[in-house]
Parts: C-alpha cells; sequence; structure tokens
C-alpha cells in the first residue's frame, strides 16, 4: 500500500472518532453529575456536647477558728482524711492556761459549797437546840405565872423565868436567820460553780478551736499554709486565714458549658458520657442533676445578668453531671468533656444531613415547566420566594435519571444522619452532593451518578 493511501486511511479513521467523540459530548451535555444515597433505617442518638471541668459536689475551705501560729500540719495536699481526723494544731498556751485556771476556780468554788453546805447542818443543829430550850423554857414560864397568881412566888422570880423565855424565843429566830443565811451562801456556791463551769465550757471550746479536724471524709485539694506562719480568725467583712480545702469525693460532678442553641434539648436525668483529658481510654457515665438558667458571656464565664455593658456574643449555659461511679483517678480540676444524650430513635428513617437544601416547591415546579430559570420564572409568575426545607429525590424521567424537590419534616438530629418525619420512603434515592452541585440544581435536570470520592478542592469551593 502507498504511503498515500495509509495517510488517506488515518485521516478517514480520525475524522470518523472525533464524529463520535462530538456525538457522545453532545449527548451528554445538560447532563449534571451526582452524589446520591438511599433512604435507609437505622438507630439515631441525637448528641450534645459540653466541656468544663471536673468539681467535687461538696468542697469546703477550712478556716482559722483561733489566732496564733500553727505548730502542726498533719496532712498533705492529695491526701485522704476521715471525718473527725486531726488535720492541724494551732498554739494553745494562753488556752490552757484559761483552762488550768477555771479548773481551779471550779475546785474553789467547790469548796466553798462544801463549807457552806457543812454550816447549814451547824446551823440546823443550833436551831433544834434552840428550839428545845425554848420549849423548856415555855413550861417554866407557864408554870411560874400560875404560881405567881397564886401568890407562891416573888415576882421577881416571876419577872425571871419570862425573861428566859423571850430570851429562848429570840434565840430560836437568831438560830433560824443564820440558818437561813447558811443555805443562801450554799445557793451562791452553787451559782458560783454553775457559772464557773460554763466559763469553762467556754474555754474548752477556745482550747478546741486550736484544733482543726476534717469535717466530712474528704480529699485534700490544697494547702496553702506551712507549720510556723500566723493564722487570722476572719473579722467582720475581712476574711481569715485558710487552712486547706477540703473535696468530698464520695459525689463527684462534671460542670460544664453547652452552646445557647444546644440548651433547649438538655433536661435533667438524661445520660451523659464523659472523658477526662488526663484520662485518654476512659469514660465515666452519668446523668444531668443541673441545668443553669442563666445566660454566660463566653469570653468572661460572666452571667448576663450581672454584665454591665450589653454585648451580642455567643453564650453558654452551665449544666451539671453527676457522674453515677467515682474513681480515686478523679482529682478536681480536671478538664473533661461530656456528651448528653438528649434523643435516642431505633430504626429510624433517616438521611445524610448535607442531602438538606432550603427551596421553594411553586418556584421549583416553574422552572421543571418552563425550563426557565429561577429568577425568570418567579418574574413571570410573579410568585414571592418561600423556601423550605427538603431534598432532591432521583426518578426516571424519559428514560434517563432527573431530579425532584420533595419537601420533608425531621425530626433528630445524629452526628450524621437526621430522621426523617415525612416526605420519603425508605429506598428512595436522593441526591446527597456535590455541594457546589446542590447549590444550583433544579427540578426536572437531568443527572448521572457519580459517587466517586469528593477532592478537597471539590469540597472548597
Amino acid at each position: 500500500m502507498s504511503t498515500k493511501k495509509i495517510v488517506i486511511t488515518l485521516a478517514v479513521v480520525l475524522i470518523l472518532a472525533i464524529v463520535v467523540v462530538a456525538s457522545i459530548a453532545k449527548s451528554r451535555s445538560g447532563v449534571t453529575p451526582v452524589a446520591t444515597a438511599k433512604v435507609t433505617r437505622q438507630e439515631l442518638v441525637s448528641i450534645v456536647s459540653g466541656t468544663g471541668q471536673i468539681k467535687p459536689k461538696t468542697y469546703v475551705n477550712v478556716g482559722a477558728t483561733a489566732f496564733g501560729r500553727i505548730t502542726h500540719l498533719y496532712v498533705k495536699e492529695g491526701d485522704h482524711v476521715k471525718k473527725g481526723q486531726t488535720l492541724a494544731a494551732i498554739e494553745s498556751v494562753q488556752p490552757e492556761s484559761a483552762v488550768a485556771a477555771q479548773t481551779a476556780n471550779i475546785a474553789a468554788a467547790k469548796t466553798d459549797l462544801n463549807s457552806s453546805q457543812a454550816a447549814i447542818k451547824t446551823a440546823e443543829a443550833n436551831v433544834i437546840q434552840a428550839k428545845a430550850d425554848l420549849t423548856q423554857k415555855r413550861f417554866d414560864y407557864n408554870r411560874y405565872e400560875q404560881l405567881y397568881q397564886e401568890k407562891l412566888i416573888s415576882k421577881q422570880d416571876y419577872d425571871a423565868k419570862k425573861a428566859a423565855y423571850e430570851v429562848a424565843v429570840a434565840t430560836v429566830a437568831q438560830r433560824e436567820a443564820s440558818l437561813n443565811q447558811s443555805k443562801a451562801q450554799a445557793d451562791s456556791s452553787a451559782s458560783k460553780i454553775q457559772q464557773a463551769v460554763a466559763n469553762q465550757r467556754a474555754n474548752f471550746d477556745t482550747l478546741d478551736k486550736t484544733i482543726s479536724r476534717a469535717p466530712f471524709d474528704a480529699l485534700v485539694t490544697n494547702v496553702p499554709v506551712r507549720e510556723g506562719e500566723t493564722m487570722v480568725t476572719g473579722i467582720q467583712n475581712a476574711l481569715g486565714s485558710t487552712l486547706m480545702t477540703l473535696a468530698d469525693m464520695s459525689v463527684i460532678t462534671a460542670e460544664v458549658k453547652v452552646d445557647e442553641t444546644d440548651i433547649v434539648n438538655v433536661k435533667m436525668d438524661q445520660t451523659v458520657n464523659v472523658t477526662i483529658d488526663a484520662l485518654p481510654g476512659r469514660s465515666f457515665k452519668g446523668h444531668v442533676t443541673e441545668v443553669g438558667d442563666q445566660a454566660l458571656l463566653r469570653t468572661t464565664g460572666i452571667a448576663t445578668s450581672q454584665s454591665t455593658t450589653g454585648t451580642e456574643e455567643a453564650k453558654d449555659f452551665k449544666v451539671v453531671v453527676t457522674l453515677d461511679e467515682g474513681s480515686d483517678d478523679l482529682k478536681p480540676g480536671l478538664s473533661c468533656t461530656a456528651k448528653i444524650t438528649t434523643a435516642k430513635v431505633e430504626n429510624a428513617l433517616s438521611l445524610p444531613i448535607q442531602a438538606l437544601v432550603q427551596r421553594d416547591p411553586a418556584i421549583e415546579n416553574i422552572y421543571a415547566a418552563t425550563k426557565k430559570t429561577t429568577e425568570a420564572a418567579t418574574k413571570a409568575a410573579g410568585i414571592k420566594a418561600n423556601p423550605i426545607q427538603g431534598v432532591y429525590l432521583l426518578e426516571p424521567k424519559n428514560g434517563k435519571p432527573a431530579v425532584r424537590f420533595v419537601p420533608v419534616a425531621t425530626g433528630v438530629t445524629g452526628a450524621t444522619e437526621i430522621q426523617v418525619l415525612s416526605g420519603l420512603k425508605e429506598g428512595q434515592e436522593i441526591v446527597i452532593g456535590r455541594f457546589k452541585v446542590l447549590r444550583t440544581l433544579k427540578s426536572g435536570m437531568t443527572v448521572k451518578r457519580d459517587n466517586t470520592p469528593e477532592t478537597a478542592t471539590e469540597s472548597a469551593s
């Protein structure tokens, strides 16, 4: 075969190839590649996340209850203490001296009381003696009075007996007064003892305050002082010295902040999964025990009701999660993340979240019927846009796949899926991407499936 014929043959083949490629390109013009997925059923779990820190439900700053120098510190940070355990001791020379002096005063008062009681017994005996003597003197006086009336004795003897009787009456009165005086002295001594004992209780209380004891089983989280430092008690508005901070780790909470857009879904007793930054690979179960009502400014943490300036910045709400079980590895202040399960639906009809778009069904129908642009279609029909939520459903049209906008009602939102309440059925195929295509997709457009992975460049565009 000559060279000329070979060239002609190659030229004919090339022309035919160009014609074929052009035909294929023409047949594919106007076809939009889309990524698709099917509506399926699965378990959907809605999670709300919040970050914060571990906190004990109960903690207390043990302050100074007595003025003086610290003589002993019996615990250090990280120690576990029992209720009533001695934590620290402050010098107690003056309180001990006051207790010793008052003990001596009480002993002296008891001695005075014993002396008064002895005096009472003596006075009672004297009264008995005086009354006996008075009885004898009364008999003598009565007898001499009768003899005197019968003129058998002289008036001198009668007057003597009368005087002796009157002396005996006075003696009885004197002895009774002395008895009452002794009883009054005994009562006074008893009152002094009661007063001394009451003062001693105050002295014991002052002495006891030089010893600090744990109010409950706790973990020592902070000891800001050292032995030898001087402690000062609080006065009016002036705070006193702090010995240490105790945390009751029997009930542990996670105090987290939840975004204002999610707080409406958080309710009491919802289950929570808490992870600790310092304990990777471990999680702790808990439940919501407090949902804050005050919005907190994200930058300062101050409640909006306490802020003096208006602001439109993002806000958070405090949520307290109580852990179901504690651990010795948990320390107050550890950073944590709480994932709150706000809703859970078994066998839910669901679709990928990225498939949802906002469109106006009326405008979509006009576009599909007239093939005009959305702007031209709405202007021609005089319709004001009223977008609603929906997806593009794939269905055959003239033997080729095309899309149609379908409004849908949604429910629980999962990590990547969302529940379908109405508008779709299980197994239907919908458009889920690509994002750039979804922005321009219209009802009636012919499409082709392209489920190849989307590149980073396409996602950014």
